[in-house]
């Protein structure tokens, strides 16, 4: 009998990983496409170019694509230590999905608006009158440094809050199925890891 668990909880787990890593590979891939056809597309600092949505995106993609593959591997070979890598991992995750969440909502010119109360919050940040360049009106190459008049002077607390107001339903169904869906690989993987423990003792 709990060998037939055991073997339900293989086989589920697997199908569930596969499609995690088939879900990482397109996050890798919209990653590429965006590296390739948007160069620096929403540039989050620009003392680094390179921290980028597309760069991102495609950091999280191959770390989505790792998790799965462990998970898929720990599965297939029943291995104590690859459920458990892959459950610690997946509990990772939830923290760059929250780091990413606010980088966007922080940098991002989709909310035409710079700094958290206003754009000074930047001020103390570069120790300098400067902002990022994703707070211009007119998106350039070093615009931060230009004039108070070319940035945006909306405060991003505010507009974001009134955003998510707006998107509610959006935002809670998506944040939902995600969290479900990260509470499901979990609760296989550490399923499965009980139920292989379970099958060493009892072989024991």
């Amino acid at each position: 009998m709990a060998r037939a668990c055991l073997q339900a909880v293989k086989y589920l787990m697997f199908a569930f990983n596969l499609l995690f890593w088939l879900g990482g590979c397109g996050v890798l891939g919209v990653g590429i496409w965006l590296a390739a056809t948007q160069g620096s597309f929403a540039t989050l600092s620009s003392s680094f170019p390179s921290l980028s949505a597309a760069n991102l995106l495609i950091i999280t993609g191959a770390f989505v694509m790792a998790i799965g593959f462990v998970g898929c591997l720990g599965a297939i070979k029943e291995n104590k230590c690859l459920l458990l890598a892959f459950f610690l991992l997946l509990l990772l995750v939830f923290l760059l999905e929250a780091t990413i969440a606010i980088l966007f909502f922080a940098y991002t010119d989709k909310f035409r608006c710079c700094g958290v109360s206003n754009y000074t919050d930047w001020f103390e940040v570069y120790n300098a009158t400067r902002v990022p360049d994703s707070c211009c009106l007119e998106f350039s190459e070093s615009c931060g440094l230009h004039a108070p008049g070319t940035w945006w002077k909306a405060p991003c607390y505010e507009t974001v809050k009134m955003w998510l107001q707006e998107n509610l339903l959006a935002v809670g169904v998506f944040g939902l199925c995600t969290a479900l869906v990260q509470i499901l690989g979990l609760t296989f993987a550490m399923t499965m890891y009980c139920q292989v423990v379970k099958a060493d003792t009892y072989c024991a």
